[in-house]
């Protein structure tokens, strides 16, 4: 018996104003894929997973995540998915503690849970001495943790990332690496979406490539790697999304500076 996809987009189209982002996206993921979803800036790659995620009802086409309709049914969708964006609203006057409780009651949580997770998850990314400080002081990095706690605290099956390594340190970004491949081996879908073509490579069952609102490219690394004769990810993506002159703009690029 097949299964059912765990996330199915059919023909998606999405619009703001008058200037079309999506043109047609379809898109299946199988439970415990790892799916690495790049593209230049502006691509559609964040307007899809807030799509995905329910943030955006506005959209033409079918969409299910879980099984629901997300149009009819995000907010249970919402219940069940974990969500880590590149930047975020933090409610800054709380400490982390605060705002993870917060973030675990409203997925039905109890507080022991919370509290003992929350704890240990802190001192993990080395946030054990700021557990009770109001994250107003904390910088980029310090935030980007506590969004990445809050994206998994509730232990989700499917997890969205948009650039969750935004601001982080070396030594946390290797963290996170390893979380990814955890949470990999531990069975969870991850859509993952980064400029970071290393971490894509490595760590994606399957590599989509989006562009002017398009999907261009869909496959393993390897598969990518044989029909488009490169030995890299970055040179791949370079190839089909037409940015090839790297070398010639720097050029131009220090030209300009004399």
């Amino acid at each position: 018996m097949e299964k059912k996809p765990i996330i199915s987009i059919q023909n998606l189209h999405k619009a703001y104003g008058k200037s079309l982002i999506l043109k047609g996206i379809n898109l299946e993921v199988s439970a415990g894929e790892i799916i690495g979803y790049i593209g230049p800036n502006g691509a559609g790659k964040s307007t899809t997973i807030k799509v995905l995620i329910g943030m955006m009802p506005d959209f033409a086409g079918t969409v299910k995540v879980l099984g629901y309709d997300i149009k009819e049914d995000a907010l249970e969708v919402k219940k069940r998915i974990g969500y880590v964006p590149e930047n975020a609203m933090l409610y800054e006057v709380l400490t982390p503690m605060e705002y993870l409780q917060f973030v675990g009651r409203m997925h039905q949580m109890t507080d022991e849970l919370i509290e003992r997770r929350a704890a240990e998850l802190l001192e993990i990314f080395d946030l054990k001495n700021h557990i009770d400080v109001r994250m107003n002081t904390f910088s980029k990095g310090m935030r980007q943790k506590v969004l990445l706690i809050a994206g998994l605290i509730h232990n989700p099956d499917i997890i969205f990332l948009d650039e969750p390594l935004s601001g982080l340190d070396a030594n946390a970004v290797i963290l996170v690496k390893e979380v990814l491949a955890q949470l990999k081996a531990a069975g969870k879908t991850i859509f993952y979406s980064s400029h970071l073509m290393d971490v894509v490579e490595k760590i994606s069952d399957r590599i989509v490539i989006i562009n002017q609102g398009n999907i261009i490219a869909d496959g393993t690394f390897e598969q990518l790697k044989e029909q488009l004769q490169s030995g890299s990810l970055e040179s791949i993506f370079q190839g089909l999304t037409g940015e090839n002159n790297s070398q010639s703009r720097a050029e131009d690029f220090l030209q300009a500076l004399r």
